[in-house]
C-alpha cells in the first residue's frame, strides 16, 4: 500500500508539470552513497548494514522506472579510518576493503587522505601505493576551505599524482582520486565525497545530461525560457528522489541528507552535446559560458535540499562529445576554469603529458582553489597525467567510464 501510494504521488507530480514520468525520457540515477563511519574490526557488518540501505533506494528508484547505475559508499577520512596501524597493517586492511566492494559491487570512498593542512602527510604516501594497485576505492585531498588554501596538501597531492600516473597500470590510478576546494561534505559524487560526522546517511546524485539535452533542444538560445524550463525538468525527477529519500530514511532510521541535482554526464549521455544544442556551435565557442550559466541558474533554483556540487561537471574523457572537441584543441584548461567562474564542478578526467611536472600540477592545482576559494564555490581537480604519451599522442585507457582523446601540452 505504500509503494502504490508514492507511485500515485509521482504520477499526480508528473501530471502537474505537465510530464510524464517513463523509463525512456527518466535520467539514470547515477550515485546513491551512504556515508558510514567504518570500524576495521567489524566492517564487513557495517558494509552490509549499509548495502542494505542503498539498495533499499535503489529498488525504490527502480520500482518508481528509473535506471540506477551505482551504489556507493564513503567513509570516515582516510587518516581516521587506519589510525593506529603501520602502513603494512593499512594497506592490508584496504585491499580487502576494495575486494569486499568487487564482490558486493559497491563504489567505495576513504575520503580526504588531508582534510586539513596541519595534516600528517603519511597518509598521502600510504594513498600513493593504495591508488597504484587498488581496484575501486576512491580517494580525495581537500585543498581550499573557509580557512583558506591549503598550500601544504597542494603540493602533497601534486607528489601523489606524479607518483600515481608513473606506478598504475596506464597511469589509470589518478582516475580514483581528485582533489577539492570549498567541497562541503555529503556530496554522493566521487573521487570528492567525504563526511566528518557519525555517518548513517545517504545522498542521491542524477546522471541528468540528457534532461538538460531534451530542454535546450525546446529552447535553443533563449536564455529565459530555458532556465525555467530545465528547472522545472530537473526538480521533477529530484522531487521523486526526495520522496524516495524521505521514504526510506523513514523506513531504516538512517538521515536523508539531500540530492545533487548537477546534470551529470557519461558517453553518449553528453552535457557537450547539449550545450551544443542551445549554442549551435561547438563546445568551446562563443556562448559556451552563457550555457554554462543557464544550466548552473537552473540546478540551484531546484526546490530540494541540495548537497554537493549542485552546478555543470564538464568531464573531459567521461563525455564521449567532450573527449571529441578537447582532441579538437576546441577548448583547453583556461577555457574549463573560465567557465568554472559561473559554474562547473572545476578540472575532471584532463589527460596530461606524462612528463609533466610535480611544480606544473602544483600550479594547476593552486589555480583551482585561488578560484574557489575566491567565488566561496565548490571545485575539484581529476587530473591524469599519462605515462609515455606526449602532446598530440592519443591516449589509450582501457577504462569503460573513459573516451580516448588526444594529450595537450601541459600549461
Amino acid at each position: 500500500m505504500k509503494r502504490l501510494a508514492f507511485a500515485l504521488a509521482v504520477l499526480l507530480l508528473s501530471q502537474a508539470s505537465g510530464q510524464s514520468v517513463s523509463a525512456n525520457s527518466n535520467p539514470k540515477v547515477r550515485a546513491i552513497t551512504g556515508f558510514l563511519r567504518l570500524n576495521p574490526e567489524n566492517y564487513q557488518k557495517q558494509v552490509s548494514d549499509a548495502l542494505a540501505v542503498v539498495r533499499k533506494v535503489k529498488a525504490e528508484f527502480e520500482a518508481s522506472g528509473y535506471e540506477v547505475e551505482t551504489v556507493r559508499l564513503t567513509t570516515q577520512p582516510l587518516g581516521e579510518l587506519v589510525v593506529g596501524m603501520s602502513q603494512d597493517q593499512a594497506l592490508k586492511f584496504l585491499s580487502a576493503f576494495d575486494q569486499l566492494a568487487i564482490k558486493e559491487n559497491f563504489a567505495p570512498n576513504v575520503g580526504p587522505a588531508m582534510v586539513h593542512d596541519s595534516d600528517d602527510p603519511a597518509t598521502m604516501y600510504l594513498l600513493d601505493k593504495l591508488l597504484t594497485t587498488a581496484a575501486r576505492i576512491n580517494a580525495s585531498a581537500i585543498i581550499a576551505d573557509q580557512d583558506g588554501i591549503h598550500w601544504r596538501t597542494i603540493h602533497q597531492a601534486a607528489e601523489l599524482v606524479k607518483y600515481v600516473s608513473e606506478h598504475s597500470p596506464k597511469s589509470e590510478g589518478t582516475f580514483n582520486f581528485a582533489v577539492t576546494a570549498m567541497l562541503k561534505p555529503l556530496g554522493p559524487f566521487f573521487p570528492g565525497s567525504y563526511h566528518l560526522g557519525p555517518g548513517n546517511q545517504f545522498a542521491i546524485g542524477f546522471e541528468g545530461a540528457n534532461v538538460v539535452q531534451s530542454v535546450f533542444a525546446k529552447d535553443k538560445g533563449n536564455v529565459d525560457a530555458a532556465i525555467t524550463d530545465l528547472t522545472s525538468a530537473l526538480a521533477k525527477h529530484a522531487l521523486v528522489a526526495d520522496a524516495i529519500g524521505k521514504k526510506v530514511a523513514a523506513e531504516t532510521g538512517w538521515t536523508f541528507v539531500g540530492i545533487d541535482p548537477t546534470p551529470a554526464p557519461l558517453g553518449d549521455v553528453s552535457i557537450g552535446a547539449a550545450i551544443e544544442t542551445f549554442t549551435g556551435a561547438r563546445f568551446g565557442s562563443s556562448g559556451t559560458m552563457t550555457a554554462a550559466r543557464v544550466i548552473t541558474t537552473a540546478v540551484k533554483a531546484v526546490p530540494v535540499t541540495q548537497v554537493g556540487y549542485s552546478g555543470l561537471m564538464v568531464p573531459i574523457m567521461e563525455d564521449k562529445l567532450l573527449a571529441q572537441r578537447w582532441a579538437e584543441s576546441t577548448y583547453n584548461i583556461d577555457s574549463l576554469l573560465a567557465y568554472s567562474a559561473v559554474c562547473g564542478t572545476g578540472l575532471d578526467t584532463v589527460p596530461l603529458p606524462g612528463d609533466i611536472s610535480v611544480e606544473q600540477i602544483e600550479r594547476i592545482f593552486e589555480d583551482v582553489a585561488s578560484l574557489a576559494t575566491k567565488w566561496n564555490k565548490p571545485l575539484s581537480a581529476r587530473l591524469q597525467p599519462l605515462k609515455g604519451k606526449k602532446p598530440s599522442d592519443q591516449t589509450d585507457l582501457e577504462s569503460q567510464f573513459l573516451f580516448n582523446t588526444t594529450v595537450h601540452a601541459a600549461p
